[in-house]
């Protein structure tokens, strides 16, 4: 085949999806939204910036969040303003398409790759992915946004989501039911020979969060909840992945007095955090929305006992008090103490981690999720 994607290339989850394409041997190009170093053997790389998204954007730069306010003060511009540049930019895209001509166009994620490929008014089919809040925190945020998140899904000619719950909202916002539709992990799954468990499970409290700083976890509930486990287990050690250096972090840090059991640490490449997985009895996702955490099932692959926010898509792959724990993420005490219940549980950890890694091998396995892409793509052309 020949596939345009849509998707901000800088992203380990588009980029972990795409290569499977270009490993494959189909012909892949790609219109990122952002500035991205790029992927071997793609056909063509194009910058197409939308909302705002080429300004200020290094081309080596994680897409993860580095401070809370700052992200809640960009996201909030561009929910308001940024649709307003989707006309001029969808012109660039519909150029690009043109020149192309792909069998197939998939915008990884509605805000704002869906939005640009449904304003680009394509004449080839088109697929839309839902990633894990485009409809419970970016749709309903302002006039505009449900606006077009609405006509994103009239004009979907497919839909790939990560999670059952988004398949139903789908509906809600627009997308006929005669659609096809895709449920897989949004990055295709876990490379299971990257993402394992430990060769012995890991008996010191070591609490790792792998979310950084994004708009939606609330990370100032976990640093508050720091104290009150500490004065159990005086020696649990957090782990922050992507806060070395951010003021956000080093406040709370400062503030409680926890220096000697943070450690925040610096980006680094996705397949190197498997090793920091596979270091950490437990993992925290304190969300306040979400699909399904890539970081999370990469968790559950590496053997750590989960902590999440109770949250419906969080509960297809969670059952509270079996193979984790479900938490009101805005609670520092609720989160405290299911740390304290899983490091004094060790019969409750087994029993998850063995749930789990029965989980990750049934559902969430690469290979198998994209062979059913694969499937997925071919219906979809058909049904244009």
């Amino acid at each position: 085949m020949r596939l345009l994607f849509v998707a901000d290339g800088r992203s380990p989850t588009a980029r972990n999806w795409i290569q499977f394409w270009i490993a494959r041997g189909d012909e892949v190009h790609l219109a990122s939204t952002f500035p991205c170093d790029p992927i071997p053997h793609l056909a063509s790389l194009e910058v197409v910036p939308v909302a705002f998204s080429g300004r200020g954007a290094a081309a080596s730069s994680s897409p993860r969040v580095r401070d809370a306010r700052l992200i809640n003060l960009r996201q909030t511009i561009r929910h308001w303003l940024g649709p307003l540049t989707l006309p001029r930019d969808a012109k660039r895209l519909r150029a690009l398409v043109e020149r192309v001509q792909p069998d197939l166009v998939h915008a990884l994620r509605i805000p704002y790759e869906g939005m640009l490929a449904a304003n680009a008014n394509l004449r080839v089919p088109l697929i839309v992915s839902v990633w894990g809040n485009d409809f419970t925190l970016h749709a309903p945020s302002t006039p505009l946004m449900r606006h077009h998140t609405h006509w994103t899904m009239l004009a979907a000619d497919a839909l790939h989501a990560d999670c059952e719950r988004d398949i139903k909202l789908a509906r809600q916002w627009g997308l006929d039911a005669s659609k096809p539709t895709l449920v897989t992990p949004g990055n295709g799954g876990i490379h299971t020979d990257i993402f394992f468990p430990p060769a012995r499970p890991v008996e010191e409290p070591v609490i790792f969060n792998p979310r950084g700083f994004r708009a939606y976890v609330r990370n100032d509930a976990l640093f508050q909840s720091i104290p009150l486990v500490l004065k159990e287990f005086p020696s649990a050690k957090f782990v922050c992945a992507s806060m070395a250096g951010q003021a956000e972090a080093l406040y709370w840090v400062g503030k409680l007095g926890i220096e000697k059991s943070v450690e925040l640490l610096a980006p680094r490449p996705h397949a190197e955090m498997a090793d920091v997985y596979r270091s950490a009895m437990i993992l925290v996702s304190p969300s306040t929305h979400d699909g399904t955490p890539n970081t999370l099932l990469e968790g559950l692959a590496c053997g750590c006992f989960p902590i999440a926010g109770d949250l419906e898509s969080i509960r297809e792959w969670i059952t509270d008090g079996e193979n984790g724990l479900l938490i009101d993420s805005g609670s520092p005490s609720a989160l405290a103490n299911a740390i304290l219940q899983a490091i004094k549980d060790k019969d409750l950890r087994v029993k998850a981690a063995g749930l789990n890694r029965e989980i990750i091998a049934t559902r969430a396995e690469y290979a198998r999720n994209m062979a059913r892409a694969d499937e997925f793509y071919q219906n979809a052309k058909r049904k244009t």
